[in-house]
């Protein structure tokens, strides 16, 4: 006797479901892992380098250091109405700007009533591989309204057992010449420069001398670059004013040298 065909097709009706739902069950794993081996794996991130920090290029072409003098407890030579210390600094800033304004790049060894030791202020010139040195002074006599250029004046040479003594205790980084001594192989090319800014302070300074002179000078001693001292007089002025009328001329002056002084020595360049 076989079963009626109602019972079959009620029983196939109720059994459906859940085939489907056993079927997907046993399938899906199968399809998700198929899927995993021919989908194509999803792109990776290229990573992105940090910024490299850009880099300050070293300082070249020609620096002037400008030094005012003294500083600090050291007020230099004193007068009625203004004292060297306060006074060749406004000076030199005022020299600053005139040499800037002809195209100079000029850094100043004090630009406060500080006082840095020589070695300091000469460590500002040495600090550059083309630079030129000049150290502004007020005299406390003299003509009023003339101005002298100094080149430095050693004595006679170190004997070799001396320079070698005094090499550990006076020498800059590199042991090759003392401190005291960083001057002489530019005494040359100082007097040439200091020459050219006389010539140029006697045309625009009534009274002053043509020709520089060679004097001991102590700031100057450290100093590996050509390296002048140009005084003014003087701190007797009766007013402040007649002084620093003075620092526009003055700057102009000592550009117009400088400038010759590269033409002759670097060919214009620099």
């Amino acid at each position: 006797m076989f079963p009626r065909p109602d019972i079959l097709c009620a029983v196939r009706k109720s059994l459906f479901p859940a085939i489907v739902i056993v079927a997907v069950a046993f399938l899906a794993p199968q399809v998700q892992r198929a899927a995993a081996q021919t989908s194509p794996a999803p792109p990776q991130e290229t990573p992105v380098p940090s910024p490299t920090p850009p880099q300050t290029p070293a300082p070249s072409g020609l620096i002037i250091v400008l030094d005012p003098a003294h500083g600090g407890a050291d007020s230099g030579a004193r007068g009625e109405t203004l004292v060297e210390k306060d006074a060749v600094l406004q000076m030199a800033r005022s020299v600053r700007a005139e040499l800037e304004h002809h195209g100079f790049r000029v850094v100043l060894t004090r630009n406060d009533d500080s006082n840095p030791t020589y070695d300091g202020r000469a460590a500002a010139a040495n600090a550059y591989r083309d630079a030129i040195f000049i150290t502004l002074h007020i005299s406390s006599t003299g003509a009023a309204g003339t101005v002298r250029a100094y080149y430095d004046q050693f004595g006679a040479p170190l004997p070799v057992a001396a320079a070698a003594n005094s090499k550990a205790s006076n020498s800059p980084p590199g042991g090759l010449v003392p401190w005291n001594e960083a001057q002489r192989p530019y005494l040359d090319s100082s007097h040439r420069l200091a020459d050219l800014i006389q010539g140029e302070l006697a045309q625009s300074f009534a009274g002053s001398p043509p020709i520089s002179s060679g004097v001991p000078v102590r700031a100057m001693r450290s100093v590996a670059a050509p390296a002048v001292a140009v005084e003014i007089s003087s701190v007797a002025t009766p007013t402040p004013d007649l002084l620093m009328a003075s620092a526009t001329p003055l700057g102009a002056a000592i550009a117009r040298a400088i400038a010759s002084y590269r033409v002759a020595n670097y060919g214009g360049a620099r």
